[in-house]
């Protein structure tokens, strides 16, 4: 069904992670599938798969954008008209990506529950069907080709990786891996601030969480879906979370090492691996979900990243307000290697003294061995870093 609609992603090896996992490492790149992400294999088979009289009334759904596009260019594919609300300051690139493949947007809602509301009630008002982002058997059967394509690609793998949000990715992943080979373990990955699934399993059933909060918004899920609950719960083997910490870091990784550009809950499944690579049994494939990252929280999120894996320094100390102090300081952080990206300095603060000036600065450091030799040095010399 989805042969000329999805396309069958690379597979890319990572010496990096082989090397940290001591086994073969590849990543599964639906990043660059159409609409960058995988998105579009569940939706195109929800809609193919509805009646005659449901596509001539057609379809809605509601996301911040991966499932948006998703739905947008398989409606379109089909000739079938869909509508997608958004939430109202939704990612501009994804907002004209989703018009662009033919969906009518509406701005609705400052958060993605407020958004499902507004569509799940255009949908009562007129008919149209409406296409959930997760909670679908034809969305999951969807998402599981991703299994498939991984099992031709790399029939030695033993362990797949993949981030956790409703549930349909790794619920379709699951069923389809599992019918055909019993013996590969897959194992879920989800946001410390997003992870619904733990608790749902200990409870048997969907918990809904009291707050939702994480920079991956393809996971940013506040609780499972019926359908693939019922699939991760008797299929999936584990369930990992990983912090905001290693989530830009992994983010950080896949650009460096792996010349991928991935969003946030693509690159769980590595952040998932550089927090505990001893708990995966290789060879190891790891999907990378999605690749549509705003380029303003790129930027953040680099800048986090390069952060938490010790490439920044930021402190603030106090100088004698005096001739060639400053210099002086400058040539210390000169000697140690590190280059300073940011600087300002105050010499009038009623929390100075008369001879005080206050300097803060934000270095770039090489890892965090060599931002603890950068603090030594400054220390050494008796400055007081704040």
């Amino acid at each position: 069904m989805l042969s000329g609609v999805a396309r069958t992603t690379p597979m890319e090896g990572s010496r990096y992670l082989s090397g940290l996992v001591s086994s073969p490492v590849h990543l599964k790149c639906e990043n660059l599938q159409r609409t960058g992400s995988f998105k579009v294999r569940g939706a195109y088979v929800r809609i193919a798969g509805l009646r005659p009289e449901e596509r001539a009334a057609g379809v809605v759904a509601a996301s911040a954008g991966n499932h948006a596009q998703g739905v947008a260019l398989a409606a379109s594919l089909l000739g079938v008209r869909s509508t997608v609300f958004m939430p109202v300051g939704a990612p501009l690139p994804k907002i004209a990506a989703t018009r662009e493949y033919g969906a009518e947007v509406r701005m609705r809602g400052q958060v993605v529950d407020e958004t499902l509301h507004a569509a799940r009630l255009y949908a009562e008002e007129t008919g149209a069907v409406f296409i959930h982002p997760f909670d679908h058997p034809d969305i999951i059967a969807g998402q599981g080709t991703v299994g498939l394509e991984i099992l031709e690609q790399c029939p030695e793998v033993r362990t797949i990786v993949v981030g956790v949000g409703g549930g349909g990715l790794a619920a379709g992943v699951a069923l389809a891996v599992k019918s055909v080979r019993s013996d590969v373990r897959v194992i879920g990955v989800q946001a410390e601030g997003a992870a619904a699934y733990p608790p749902s399993l200990r409870a048997g059933r969907p918990v809904v969480l009291d707050t939702v909060a994480t920079m991956a918004d393809g996971i940013k899920v506040g609780s499972p879906g019926d359908v693939p609950f019922g699939i991760i719960r008797d299929l999936l083997d584990d369930v990992h979370t990983v912090s905001e910490d290693e989530l830009s870091r992994a983010l950080l990784l896949c650009l460096e090492r792996a010349k991928q550009v991935v969003e946030p809950a693509g690159a769980s499944p590595v952040a998932a691996l550089l927090a505990r690579p001893e708990a995966f049994e290789g060879p190891v494939v790891a999907v990378l979900s999605g690749g549509n990252v705003d380029p303003l929280l790129m930027e953040r999120i680099l800048r986090h990243g390069m952060s938490a894996a010790g490439r920044y320094l930021s402190f603030r100390l106090r100088l004698t307000d005096r001739p060639g102090a400053l210099a002086a300081l400058l040539g210390i952080l000169s000697a140690s290697d590190a280059n300073v990206l940011d600087i300002a300095h105050v010499r009038t603060d009623a929390r100075l003294g008369l001879t005080e000036a206050e300097v803060e600065l934000r270095v770039e450091t090489r890892g965090p061995e060599h931002r603890e030799a950068v603090v030594h040095a400054l220390r050494d010399s008796g400055y007081a870093l704040l």
